[in-house]
């Protein structure tokens, strides 16, 4: 595919003025800008921080966890009457 060269684009930027308007052209040029400012930002944080890693937990049965074919009921608190 051939690139474009100069009076191609002069044509396009035409035909988008036309199409668009001045100041519908200045917000989608503004936004587009700030779109690509803060993609580079995030990816420069990613680059820069390695990635978190949690070390694994313990696993320690639950109420409601199967152990065993047994189902693991919750502690109950002695009810102390007053």
């Amino acid at each position: 595919m051939p690139s474009l060269g100069g009076w191609e684009w002069v044509i396009i930027a035409v035909v988008a003025l036309l199409l668009f308007g001045g100041s519908k052209l200045q917000g989608i040029g503004k936004n587009a800008g700030k779109a690509i400012r803060e993609f580079k930002e995030e990816t420069a944080t990613l680059k820069a921080e390695p990635p978190a890693v949690e070390a694994p937990r313990p696993s320690v049965p639950q109420a409601g966890d199967i152990v065993d074919a047994e189902v693991v009921e919750p502690e109950r608190k002695p009810r102390t009457e007053a």
